[in-house]
């Protein structure tokens, strides 16, 4: 895979149109959100290892493969918490940590408020979710803790990202793979994603 993928699905195209207008509301921003996750979780995962097995048919045994390992879905609370669900209609044994990070508005750096992690990560591989990689410090900070708790691979997926995100996660994880459904054109003053989609947390949850 490579280590910056934009998505050229047509169905993500389609999708994120909807998501950027202004005028979707909530409940509808939830479900996109959702689908996304889904169909961004097909390439993120397409790498993911695997053992061979048989399984019986009706008619007689067929090989097949299952997962080498347990996955963790680890969405950066508090927007990522509708693409883990997406994730979940996918890969449904998958593990789900949750690590809270909030951006200061006025330096743009992440704060850690909330972490829960198993006291043993055990995860062969883990799947960092948030919908938006505008400045990448949270995204930076969260792959920081799970590298610190033993997780040895790990892929970042999000809806749309811009340059500046990508620039910086890239520069401090460079061997972590980065799935976007869009690439945007840069950051505005605040550090938001331009032309983007405004706050994904506040449009998933009705809170703007």
């Amino acid at each position: 895979m490579p280590l910056v993928s934009e998505s050229t699905h047509p169905l993500v195209k389609q999708k994120l149109a909807m998501l950027r207008a202004a005028d979707t509301p909530p409940s509808v921003f939830r479900q996109l959100v959702r689908s996304l996750a889904t169909i961004l979780g097909v390439e993120a995962t397409a790498s993911l290892p695997t053992r061979p097995t048989v399984v019986r048919t009706p008619l007689g045994d067929a090989p097949g493969v299952e997962l080498d390992g347990p996955v963790a879905i680890v969405p950066i609370l508090r927007a990522g918490l509708g693409m883990a669900d997406g994730l979940l209609d996918l890969i449904p044994e998958a593990q789900v940590w949750h690590i809270g990070l909030f951006r200061d508005e006025a330096t743009l750096k992440p704060t850690e408020y909330y972490n829960k992690l198993p006291s043993r990560c055990q995860a062969r591989c883990a799947l960092v979710v948030d919908p938006m990689l505008a400045t990448g410090g949270s995204a930076v900070r969260a792959c920081e803790i799970l590298r610190n708790s033993g997780v040895p691979s790990l892929t970042f997926v999000c809806l749309i990202a811009a340059p500046e995100g990508i620039a910086r996660l890239s520069g401090a994880m460079p061997d972590v793979p980065i799935v976007a459904g869009a690439i945007d054109e840069r950051l505005t003053d605040i550090g938001f994603i331009y032309p983007g989609l405004g706050d994904a947390g506040d449009r998933q949850f009705a809170t703007g």
